[in-house]
């Protein structure tokens, strides 16, 4: 059994177990165990491991404050107790009360404050659950890096877990690795046949690494993880392009039905967040809080508020901090190429045969496939090799599958299937532009210059790989490099080492050729900025969501967008003109007005705007009453609801009050400096420590010890491998020289990463010298002082926690009057060492500081700082309990609503009673429980003494 006679164990508590000691570093209740608790290794026999105690099981032993050991420090300045102070205070996790930011601008970004408000609001909640959906281009994933960063400060980011499509994987790394420094594992393909060679067959994957990023791909096999994932609990899980998940029975809705409840905080992120449908758009939002909508067919903005933030380019407060980061977007150009003599032949087949009016006769499918026709008009406008190949599979599943009265189809395939292969390379006009704007822009052997070219169909894609490069002059050596082809039917290893080479300034790749798989997530703005659609999808938004690839925060020059468009001469052609050319020209002047197409659309579903175009196209409808007929469809309410909200700052009152985070050091440069040189004070010929000043910055590089680099193990072994980091880990605190080496990194030719790490506060650096200084005084050990202070003060820490071992309320005490039996509490430590003249420019010189008098003193001290606790307890719990209150008001509301309903069923009154008691059980999880946890720090004594 575990004593805890004096509260819970938390987080920084030293605790005995089996004879070691060791260090907590998180505790969550379980059901029938008692505390789970994870500890670090202190002693020796177990220093630096890590492990789990249950404290039903285990007898877990808190080392009691009344019983510290008082030790005199005499290190230089008091350099050693003022590390183990500052590492204290590091460690220790921000209260559950603190909801401001504390590290607003600690990382290796442009200071904006519209990328806080995610974190801002996620903060707010009972618990961090957003959907961020700002509009492409804003930055969803430097808004989930600050986010992720805030929970890890606060204790609540121990396991993270990042779920993105296979493309991005390497990016997402990339992004939270330079930008945060935190560390994810990537498990792709390559990534978890390696870490299966490593563990026991049948142990859980999930439980090797604490924060893991993996594709939506990998992961949404139920069959294969869902038992890890179901047996496993994380304090934050990330969804990037989170529309995805909306369709239910989906393998991806499945997968996030599974994570859902199996963490703390969730982030769902998509520029994209609804189809257009209050009902899928409601189970996305239920995942986040299933309590927050009583009825999905009818809600508002009020009700779902608290859980979802979006902005566009033209929301007021990121027009007003883009500046220069974002060059304005340049023109849409539509390019008109006048169809050939073979082109027209068949879209005279296509409008004499297949999209005849029912004044031309029937068509040769029936009313079920009505669409079907369209999709060989678009397969031909993207080019004949794509109709022929649509035509020659619909011939296959004819003769696959015969039925009765397909033999006017087939023969019309048939038809058109022999005209497209009878066309060649020049019968394609738009090949023809296609090749002269190419030459146009730029783009040649002797050229720099870039092009993103987008294609719906992979005949398409293939066949421009084949014949573009040539045309522009490339070798057919020089065009293995200089063109590539990105399709769903690239491994995602590939896809990831394609979108890295198209960043690399030095890398002699100048045309990507892609379908729409790269129109979600990747940034390839970094050293492209013209984009050319050779088709047009019939969708603004997926027109929008292509051309954010290179118009995005961070783009250096104009983005330029350019579109091929076949035009016909044949009666009742339906060429591009009629679709694609109007949709290129409304899509640039609804996002230059708006910021986003689906103010118009009414949808964020490109495939199901796309189908609806068509049906009204099918009723003899012009594209501008198409796209009426698609709104209209639509539900206002809920686009109105989507347009633009959280664009104010989330608690604009006081937009940019930071919390205070309580600190001995001038800055985390000045602590690391300390903290080597007391952990190392032979570093130069130990660890072969060198400081090397720049222009731009100092920098700092040494050879990891064996410990540090465990920490490292996270990152990709390409990037451990190319930089050496075994040998050199090479870090800087300077955001200049950081930056610089970012920067060219972006500009070599082998890779993204750079050479040179910035050391943000919560670096695996910085935690693993916390962690060493934590354990620099002995088993329930505190350093005395010597200082100018007229009588004893004593440095007592005190936390009250909530049942999951979080802590509610932090206070860092000053208790001094213990000897006149008088005992008084200041609440502000970090100000009383101020006072009393604690830091570098205070000297120690060497006297014994009389510890029995001292000693004597300590359970006074610690009865005091009880005491002061207990009497302040019902203010910090109001505190607290304030907005669990409000939670728990808006649930009872939203029970009553969902039973009241009309036609409730009593399956869905039972699963509206679960889900309220669930939510009790949560809100009652998060209130202050037990007695405080006491911790004497150190104690100043009189100089005089």
């Amino acid at each position: 059994m575990a004593e805890q006679e004096h509260g819970r164990l938390a987080p920084g508590a030293q605790i005995e177990v089996r004879g070691e000691e060791w260090l907590v570093r998180s505790v969550t209740a379980t059901a029938e165990d008692g505390d789970k608790v994870r500890a670090t290794g202190v002693s020796e026999f177990v220093h630096g491991h890590e492990a789990t105690f249950f404290t039903a099981i285990d007898r877990v032993v808190p080392l009691l404050p009344e019983h510290t050991e008082l030790v005199a420090d005499g290190s230089p300045r008091f350099r050693r107790s003022r590390l183990f102070l500052e590492a204290v205070l590091r460690k220790t996790p921000l209260p559950q009360s603190e909801r401001r930011l504390a590290l607003p601008d600690g990382f290796l970004l442009e200071d904006l404050p519209y990328q806080h408000r995610p974190a801002e609001l996620a903060l707010k909640g009972l618990r961090p659950r957003v959907l961020i959906a700002d509009v492409v281009g804003l930055g969803k994933t430097p808004e989930i890096g600050q986010t992720l960063a805030e929970l890890i400060r606060r204790g609540r980011g121990e396991r993270i877990l990042v779920v993105t499509p296979q493309h991005i994987l390497e990016q997402f790394q990339h992004e939270l690795w330079t930008r945060f420094a935190i560390p994810l594992i990537r498990l792709d393909s390559v990534g978890i046949q390696r870490i299966q060679q490593r563990i026991p067959a049948g142990r859980n994957p999930f439980t090797y690494y604490k924060r893991v990023i993996i594709s939506v791909d990998t992961l949404k096999s139920a069959g294969q993880y869902r038992h890890h994932l179901e047996n496993i609990h994380w304090d934050a899980v990330v969804i990037d392009e989170s529309h995805n998940l909306i369709n239910r029975g989906s393998a991806r809705n499945q997968l996030a039905r599974v994570l859902s409840p199996r963490t703390d905080a969730l982030l769902l992120a998509s520029a994209t967040p609804h189809n257009g449908d209050k009902k899928s758009f409601a189970e996305l939002v239920g995942l986040l809080d299933p309590a927050a909508i009583a009825d999905p067919q009818d809600y508002s903005t009020a009700d779902i508020e608290h859980l979802y933030i979006r902005r566009t380019k033209v929301s007021p407060e990121v027009r007003d901090q883009i500046g220069r980061k974002w060059a304005p977007r340049g023109p849409s150009l539509p390019v008109r190429c006048t169809a050939t003599d073979a082109e027209e032949r068949v879209f005279a087949e296509l409008a004499g045969t297949w999209l005849a009016g029912p004044d031309r006769g029937t068509p040769v499918v029936g009313k079920e496939r009505r669409l079907f026709p369209y999709t060989l008009l678009k397969s031909f406008l993207s080019s004949h090799r794509a109709l022929a190949e649509t035509a020659t599979n619909r011939l296959k599943n004819i003769a696959s599958k015969p039925e009765p009265g397909l033999e006017p189809e087939r023969a019309a395939l048939e038809r058109l299937r022999d005209l497209a292969a009878g066309m060649t390379d020049a019968d394609s006009a738009k090949l023809d532009a296609l090749v002269a704007e190419l030459q146009a822009i730029g783009v040649g052997p002797r050229s720099d210059t870039r092009v993103v070219v987008f294609s719906e169909r992979v005949a398409t894609l293939n066949w421009l790989k084949e014949t573009v490069p040539a045309r522009l002059g490339f070798t057919d050596t020089q065009a293995e490099g200089a063109a590539l082809v990105m399709d769903g039917s690239v491994s995602d290893t590939e896809q990831q080492r394609i979108v890295e080479r198209f960043s690399l300034a030095d890398d002699p790749a100048r045309l990507l050729f892609t379908g729409d798989l790269a129109s979600e997530g990747v940034n390839l703005h970094r050293q492209c900025h013209h984009l050319v659609h050779y088709d047009i999808p019939w969708s603004l938004i997926r027109i929008e969501q292509r051309n954010g690839r290179i118009d995005r925060y961070g783009q250096r020059h104009s983005p330029e967008f350019r579109a091929m468009i076949l035009t016909s001469a044949a009666e009742d052609a339906k060429d591009d003109t009629t679709v694609a050319e109007k949709l290129l020209a409304r899509e640039d002047e609804v996002h230059r007005r708006t910021g986003t197409a689906e103010t118009v659309t009414g949808t964020f579903d490109g495939k199901v705007e796309e189908e609806r175009l068509t049906f009204a196209l099918l009723t003899g409808d012009t594209i501008d009453e198409a796209i009426k007929t698609v709104a209209a469809r639509s539900d206002d309410q809920l686009t109105a609801m989507m347009g633009m909200v959280g664009a104010a700052a989330v608690g604009a009152e006081a937009p940019h009050e930071y919390a205070p985070v309580p600190t001995l050091f001038g800055g985390t440069r000045a602590f690391a400096d300390d903290a080597v040189a007391e952990l190392y004070p032979d570093a130069e010929t130990r660890i072969g420590l060198r400081r090397e000043d720049t222009d731009h910055g100092t920098l700092v590089a040494f050879e990891p010890p064996r410990d540090l680099l465990q920490r490292l193990s996270a990152l990709p072994p390409s990037y451990l491998k190319e930089q050496a980091v075994a040998q050199k880990l090479r870090l800087t605190f300077d955001k200049p020289l950081a930056q610089r080496s970012l920067d060219k990194a972006r500009d070599s030719g082998t890779t993204l990463w750079p050479h040179i790490s910035y050391v943000s506060d919560i670096h695996p650096f910085v935690e693993w010298l916390v962690d060493k200084l934590l354990v620099r005084f002995g088993k329930q050990q505190a350093p005395v002082l010597t200082a100018p202070v007229a009588e004893p003060v004593f440095l007592v820490q005190g936390m009250y926690s909530n049942a999951g071992g979080r802590p509610t309320v932090v206070a860092w005490m000053a208790v001094t009057g213990l000897e006149d039996g008088a005992p008084r509490v200041r609440h502000d430590m970090v100000e009383v060492l101020g006072e009393a003249g604690v830091g570098p420019s205070l000297s120690n010189d060497g006297r014994e500081p009389g510890l029995a008098p001292l000693q004597a003193l300590v359970p006074a001290a610690v009865a005091a700082a009880r005491g002061h606790l207990e009497e302040q307890r019902q203010v910090w719990d109001d505190e607290v309990a304030a907005p669990l209150e409000a939670h728990l008001k808006r649930l009872r509301v939203w029970e009553q609503t969902a039973l009241d309903l009309t036609g409730t069923t009593a399956a869905r009154k039972e699963k509206v009673s679960a889900t309220a008691a669930e939510q009790q059980r949560l809100v009652a999880s998060l209130q202050t429980t037990g007695a405080p946890l006491l911790r004497v720090l150190a104690v100043l004594a009189p100089q005089d003494r």
